[in-house]
């Protein structure tokens, strides 16, 4: 959801919450709670829900991989503990 979207939902809610006050506010209100709105969220560090949708893939995938890779270096030092018992046993 962009900020566009998040101001005019915040609009709507707004008027809907305080109706009939918020119509005798009038339109210049409204334009005035809308910049307030916008300056605050481009100071704010968001992301799309499409950016974190992508990125909790990525670690997902990355969370995959390494539960893998520990499970890899596992069997491989159990093999060199074997090898090493083998050849004390000799």
């Amino acid at each position: 959801m962009n900020q566009d979207n998040i101001v005019n939902q915040f609009i709507n809610q707004f008027n809907q919450a305080f109706i009939p006050g918020a119509q005798a506010l009038g339109e210049e209100m409204q334009m005035q709670v809308r910049s307030a709105m916008t300056k605050a969220l481009k100071k704010m560090d968001l992301v799309t829900r499409e950016e974190f949708d992508i990125q909790q893939a990525v670690l997902q995938r990355s969370r995959e991989k390494l539960d893998a890779l520990e499970t890899q270096i596992s069997g491989l030092e159990d093999s060199i503990h074997q090898l090493r018992s083998e050849k004390n046993d000799k």
